[in-house]
C-alpha cells in the first residue's frame, strides 16, 4: 500500500489493557494484530514492562503476531532495554527480526523517571542512576555485534558500563546491520543531541504539535551538526486516542483509562504526553496538526480498556480522514 508523503500509522497492542483487566490471552492479542493488518494500518507495536506497568513480554508478542502478519511493520514501543543483558537482548533482536522478515523496528526506552521503574530496575539487578548513558552504550554493543561478520570487522566491545568478546559468534539480524533503532523520549536538549548522534528515528509523545515541530527542527539541525542528513531520523509520534462522538463521553473513558493505566490523572499526564479524543473526525484533525508539524511515523495508543470496538472506528474513518488530508496538502 501507497502511504502519501511518506506517513505510516500504526497501532498498540493491548498487552497492558489486558493485565489491567485480568483478561491476559495471547490469542485476542493475535486476533487484533490481524484486524490492524486487515484494516490497512501500516505498523503494530507492543510495549515493556516487568512490574511498572506489567504486560506480557514484547519480544514475545511480536514473535507470536509475525506468524500471523505479513506485511504490517512491527515495533517495540517501547522496549526498556536495560531490563535484559545486552547479549541476550541483542540475540532476542536478532530472532524475532528473522521470525518478521526483517519487519521489524526496536524503539527504545531508559525509563520513566518515577518510583515505579527505580524498583522495576532494581528488581533486575539494572542501575538506574545513569540509565540514559547506559541504553546508549547498549545501543552501541548491539551495532557492534550486528556488524562483527567474522571478515575482519570489530569482535570486541569495551565501554564505560560493559563488556564483550566473540561478538562475531553471535547470530545476526536477517538485515545488515539489524533492525532501526528509534529512541523513545522527549524533548529536552540533551535528548535531541543523542537522538541525532545515535539513533535512526525519534518516537517522544509530547502534549502539542507546536513543541513537537521546535523539537523536530532542532534534531535536523543537530544530524546536520553530526555529519549525517538532515532527515537521517525518522520523526514519529505516540499518540493515546479515545473516539466516540460524543466527545464528554470519550474524555470520561480517557479520564478513566489514564488512572487505571498510570494510577495517575490524566490533567497531570496531559503535561507530559500527547492526548485526544472526540469523534474520529476530531481526532483525525488533532492529529493532522502533529503532521503538519513533521511527524512521519504516528503510532495510535488507544485509550480505552476494550479498545477493539474503536479500532474499528480508527482503521475505517480516522486512517482514510489522515491520510486523505495529507495527500491534499502539500504542507503536510
Amino acid at each position: 500500500m501507497t502511504v502519501p508523503n511518506g506517513i505510516r500509522i500504526g497501532i498498540l497492542l493491548p498487552t497492558r489493557e489486558q493485565a489491567i483487566t485480568g483478561d491476559v490471552g495471547m490469542p485476542a492479542l493475535l486476533d487484533f494484530a490481524r484486524e490492524v493488518e486487515d484494516l490497512g494500518f501500516d505498523s503494530l507495536w507492543t510495549g515493556d514492562s516487568l512490574v511498572a506497568r506489567p504486560r506480557l513480554d514484547p519480544m514475545i508478542v511480536l514473535a507470536a503476531a509475525s506468524a500471523v502478519t505479513s506485511r504490517i511493520t512491527l515495533g517495540t514501543a517501547a522496549l526498556t532495554a536495560a531490563l535484559r543483558h545486552p547479549l541476550i537482548g541483542s540475540n532476542m533482536a536478532a530472532g524475532l527480526d528473522h521470525a518478521s522478515g526483517g519487519r521489524l523496528v526496536l524503539g527504545l526506552g531508559s525509563g520513566f523517571p518515577i518510583p515505579e521503574t527505580e524498583e522495576e530496575f532494581g528488581l533486575v539487578g539494572a542501575a538506574f542512576e545513569g540509565r540514559a548513558g547506559r541504553l546508549d552504550e547498549i545501543v552501541a554493543l548491539w551495532r557492534r555485534a550486528w556488524a562483527s561478520t567474522g571478515d575482519g570487522a570489530p569482535t570486541e566491545f569495551t565501554g564505560r558500563h560493559w563488556r564483550a568478546a566473540g561478538l562475531d559468534r553471535l547470530v545476526r539480524p536477517v538485515r545488515a546491520g539489524g533492525p532501526p533503532l528509534w529512541l523513545a523520549s522527549s524533548d529536552t536538549p540533551k535528548v535531541l543531541r543523542r537522538v541525532a548522534r545515535h539513533y535512526d528515528g525519534w518516537l517522544p509523545f509530547l502534549p502539542s504539535p507546536r513543541a513537537y515541530q521546535a523539537a523536530r527542527q532542532t534534531i535536523a539541525e543537530h544530524c546536520v551538526a553530526a555529519g549525517r542528513d538532515a532527515d537521517a531520523v525518522v520523526p514519529a509520534l505516540y499518540a493515546t486516542l479515545t473516539v466516540n462522538d460524543d466527545e464528554s463521553a470519550a474524555q470520561a473513558e480517557m479520564e478513566h483509562y489514564v488512572e487505571r493505566y498510570y494510577g495517575r490523572s490524566l490533567e497531570m499526564m496531559s503535561q507530559i504526553q500527547a492526548y485526544g479524543w472526540g469523534s474520529a473526525a476530531q481526532c483525525a484533525a488533532w492529529l493532522i496538526e502533529y503532521v503538519r508539524a513533521g511527524a512521519r511515523h504516528i503510532v495510535i495508543r488507544i485509550g480505552s480498556l476494550d479498545p477493539e470496538p474503536q479500532l474499528k472506528q480508527l482503521g475505517q474513518t480516522l486512517l482514510p480522514l489522515v491520510r486523505a488530508a495529507v495527500a491534499d496538502d502539500p504542507v503536510a
